[in-house]
């Protein structure tokens, strides 16, 4: 999955999806796509990711607690 990095803009190649979906998980690994060559994984905040289209990433994704926000409401 393609995510871009909300500072630089470049695109992110995210290679663990599962940690991506997991709202634990506060990091990901993937790498950025430049240039003709692969890059090397390194890891990514998900703070610092967001969808192509500018969009945040679902809270889901990143909030531990999202389900509990829901009840205060």
């Amino acid at each position: 999955m393609f995510l871009k990095d909300r500072i630089n803009h470049d695109l992110v190649e995210v290679l663990t999806l599962r940690e991506l979906f997991a709202p634990y998980q506060e990091e990901v690994v993937g790498r950025y796509q430049q240039g003709e060559e692969l890059q090397d994984p390194e890891k990514f905040k998900k703070s610092d990711l967001i969808f192509p289209s500018g969009e945040e990433l679902p809270k889901c994704w990143i909030d531990t607690h999202y389900q509990n926000e829901k009840s205060f409401k």
